[in-house]
């Protein structure tokens, strides 16, 4: 089975922003790299209902790109309840794994939070959406008086795919380093949550517990791998139920210029087929499409709760977005370590 993520387009919807300057007490936990964050968002529980693909209206997105940019795939999503109380928030919506898991969630009609330091970007990729099935907070997750409780009321499950570049570059600028964004963003984070929450997600990285030897120990000359290790043991630490998926390096886009309906035809070129491993052995690469749907599909494999998992993708057919064959790789990946 190939790994197909399609999406139906989603159009005119309105997202709703409402921020405030409030500052809120947290108690200290940890102390752990730093995310990225902005400002306060007040946000409200969506409800019951939902949008749907019949619910899209007219109008072409303006940032799209021409058909032949992007092969179209036919949409293979699980089915989900309609009624489900699901509320996903995603930290990182807008970076290369990020915006591919929101969109996914969109498609899935899974109710979404976003909480990013940019909350235009969010229109720009996404569009407009109804405020029933995307809700945008601005936050910072580098600094900790960002994390207000109202962005985490009625959330179940949490994806963190925030990141920075291993090496000093542009997005560098502003404090955005490793230290800062991977280990005290993802304490921050984590330690706003609310001890009802369901699973939380961690995209993290291979390499991360070998970052002292060749060729680990080059990628992480500025400390990425360590800083991210350390935000792995703060999630493991926490006592929250948790999911963290290590990538190898990543591949196709990221598609942070584009707008959703780049991200609708994203393809995972020829490498659909998935590899995913233990024990942090597995040295390759992985298409950004492949990590989305992996965290998107482990909030709801029961067995992977308090598991790390490294993966990669090869060419060949793949899961796609069936449950069942990803539930297959997760299991097979446990026996097998």
């Amino acid at each position: 089975m190939a790994f197909k993520l399609s999406l139906t387009s989603f159009h005119n919807f309105s997202i709703s922003i409402d921020c405030t300057q409030k500052k809120f007490l947290k108690s200290p936990n940890l102390i752990l790299p730093s995310l990225n964050t902005f400002g306060f968002c007040s946000i409200k529980v969506p409800n019951s209902s939902k949008v749907t693909a019949s619910s899209a209206r007219g109008g072409a997105l303006p940032h799209a790109v021409k058909e032949e940019e992007a092969q179209t795939i036919q949409t293979q999503v699980a089915e989900i309840d309609p009624s489900s109380s699901k509320l996903v928030l995603v930290v990182g919506g807008t970076g290369g794994v990020g915006q591919l898991v929101v969109a996914s969630l969109l498609n899935r009609n899974i109710k979404s939070r976003l909480l990013l330091r940019d909350p235009q970007k969010a229109e720009f990729l996404f569009g407009k959406q109804d405020e029933n099935a995307l809700k945008v907070c601005k936050g910072d997750t580098r600094n900790p008086d960002d994390m207000n409780p109202v962005i985490f009321e009625g959330v179940t499950h949490v994806i963190c795919c925030t990141g920075t570049t291993a090496f000093p570059s542009k997005r560098w600028d502003g404090d955005n380093t490793p230290e800062r964004v991977d280990w005290e963003g993802v304490r921050n984070l984590v330690s706003a949550l609310p001890p009802t929450l369901t699973r939380l997600i961690l995209v993290s990285s291979v390499g991360v517990t070998k970052y002292n030897e060749l060729p680990w120990s080059i990628m992480n000359l500025f400390g990425v791998l360590k800083f991210k290790k350390m935000g792995e043991d703060f999630v493991r630490s926490s006592g929250f139920p948790f999911t963290i998926i290590r990538p190898g390096r990543l591949t196709d886009g990221p598609y942070t210029s584009y707008d959703l309906n780049t991200l609708l035809k994203a393809t995972a070129g020829q490498r659909r087929a998935v590899l995913v491993g233990q024990g942090d052995k597995l040295v390759g690469e992985v298409s950004r499409l492949v990590v989305a749907e992996a965290c998107i599909q482990a909030m709801d494999i029961d067995f992977t709760q308090g598991q790390i998992y490294e993966i990669n993708s090869i060419e060949g057919e793949g899961p796609g977005s069936d449950p069942k064959k990803w539930r297959e790789l997760f299991k097979a990946a446990q026996i097998q370590r």
